[in-house]
């Protein structure tokens, strides 16, 4: 329903009646972005602080390695502003002060529990300035467009075996995988032919065994620790019960450093999980136990099945149709060790969101 969109640009309400879906507006402007959603009956915004971080971060990393993700075109003159310090100070009050102004319109629209997915979008924009103008003397702000989209979203219920990712590896991982941007969502679109029937998540890889991560997700494993352990760091050194580690793969593999991926790592270590930061191997995949995915709409979302291609060869294939693909199936719902991840999450949630009072 277009009513249940909202959209605010540079700090104005669009009064369009038909405000598109998010994924229109990210596949037809380039910039970084990043995604939220309320929590507790629209009560607060999900870890708001970090993901406003992570956006400018996004932006900065953008700037410097890629302008052409940011602006549209490469463009070096903003490059001028790439090593600034105030990214940060300029980037979180125009978004702020744009979901003030959406925030009250959606929360009027909304059932009783529902929630609101809340997406940021920061694109840059130098025909703002004259061609005399110097970069180094103006404000950030004057190069930038903000827009913040504003949905409806029913979240799913943690545990229901229905519930359950169904995933299948079918491409490469991404370039500037540091920064959350819009020509991605355009990019991956040419993954969509590999899809399987009934997969809901795409992973990613360089090689068809190290998996690094999902087209919208990052991806963990619970696998039992070999015997023989010689390769690799453990995060915590706890000693503990555990017989299994948590793995996923490192940043440095060219992976995006999601809010939820970092609070998983954050939880591992305080109630002393195993966890290491590497990418778990399909090779590998009789030590595996369990599986999960996390985003920031659905927080974790237990594996189900995973599905590889049988040769790294079916990049050369038409659709999925062609490709030969070996499964893995896990027991029924969220095992264990997922599950105490979620719950600690959860309780993490309520102590990080941000009060939806007081943005409005």
């Amino acid at each position: 329903m277009t009513s249940c969109r909202f959209l605010v640009i540079n700090g104005v309400v669009s009064h369009s009646s038909d405000v598109p879906p998010v994924s229109t507006l990210l596949e037809t402007q380039s910039g970084a972005y990043t995604t939220s959603r309320t929590h507790n009956n629209a009560s607060c915004v999900l870890f708001w602080e970090r993901h406003l971080c992570r956006l400018a971060d996004s932006v900065r990393i953008l700037c410097e390695s890629k302008p052409e993700f940011i602006l549209g075109s490469q463009n070096t003159r903003v490059s001028l502003f790439s090593s600034s310090s105030l990214w940060e100070s300029t980037i979180r009050p125009l978004v702020n002060d744009s979901l003030s102004k959406a925030l009250p319109i959606a929360l009027e629209k909304r059932n009783f529990g529902e929630e609101l997915a809340i997406t940021a979008f920061v694109s840059g924009n130098l025909d703002k300035l004259n061609d005399e103008e110097n970069l180094e003397e103006v404000r950030i702000s004057r190069v930038l467009d903000v827009y913040v989209h504003v949905g409806i979203y029913v979240p799913p219920v943690f545990g229901i075996r229905e519930n359950g990712a169904h995933l299948a590896l079918v491409g490469c991982g991404r370039d500037v995988a540091r920064a959350k941007f819009s020509d991605w969502v355009r990019l991956r679109k040419c993954l969509e032919k590999f899809r399987p029937p009934l997969a809901t998540e795409l992973l990613l890889s360089n090689d068809g065994d190290r998996i690094l991560e999902g087209c919208v997700t990052n991806f963990f494993v619970v696998c039992r620790r070999e015997n023989n352990e010689a390769t690799g760091e453990y995060r915590h050194d706890h000693k503990s019960g555990y017989s299994c580690e948590v793995q996923t793969a490192p940043i440095s593999d060219g992976v995006l450093p999601g809010v939820l991926r970092q609070l998983v790592i954050e939880v591992c270590l305080s109630k002393g999980i195993p966890i290491r930061e590497v990418a778990p191997s399909w090779s590998k995949r009789e030590l595996w136990e369990e599986a999960f995915i996390t985003s920031s709409l659905r927080f974790l979302q237990h594996v189900e099945t995973i599905r590889v291609p049988s040769s790294w060869e079916f990049l050369e294939s038409e659709t999925w149709k062609d490709v030969s693909w070996e499964e893995m199936r896990f027991k029924e719902g969220p095992r264990i060790i997922t599950a105490e991840i979620e719950t600690e999450i959860m309780v993490r949630a309520g102590l990080e969101g941000y009060p939806v009072s007081n943005i409005i």
